[in-house]
């Protein structure tokens, strides 16, 4: 996991360091690709498309695959997930999005849920949920 560790904190240290709030005309953090923050707050924020966190989970048992995300909420050892699994439980995104999550979104969801559990009410909207992995990540270095 050091080598994503590293990917990722150098994408949200990006996002922290990119100019004193300064934020590109897209209205997200400079460093974050547009389509990962935009994927990553459908999925997680309450106010995306999947129900928040809550909802994503309940995707994920629906598609059979519930053990998967129940693994990277609890403690322990995350399981791995693959592109056709998340392709049941999200449908069809683009290659590239496609082709980072299966190794982000198991260390992202136990990043955001360091208890062991969902927090309650979920992870917030999506400049919150951006904020607190952001927080994570600092707290880990």
């Amino acid at each position: 996991m050091g080598l994503l560790d590293s990917v990722l904190g150098s994408v949200l240290n990006g996002a922290m360091q990119g100019g004193a709030g300064q934020q590109p005309a897209s209205g997200l953090p400079a460093g974050i690709p547009p389509e990962l923050a935009e994927a990553l707050a459908g999925m997680l924020g309450n106010d995306g498309g999947h129900g928040g966190l809550d909802g994503l989970v309940d995707k994920f048992n629906q598609a059979g695959h519930g053990d998967v995300i129940s693994s990277w909420i609890g403690p322990g050892e995350n399981k791995p997930v693959s592109q056709g699994q998340l392709q049941d439980v999200l449908g069809n995104l683009s290659g590239p999005l496609m082709a980072m999550l299966p190794a982000l979104l198991p260390m992202i969801i136990d990043k955001l849920t360091p208890d062991g559990q969902a927090p309650q009410g979920g992870l917030g909207n999506g400049s919150d949920l951006l904020g607190m992995l952001t927080k994570a990540m600092a707290q880990r270095s």
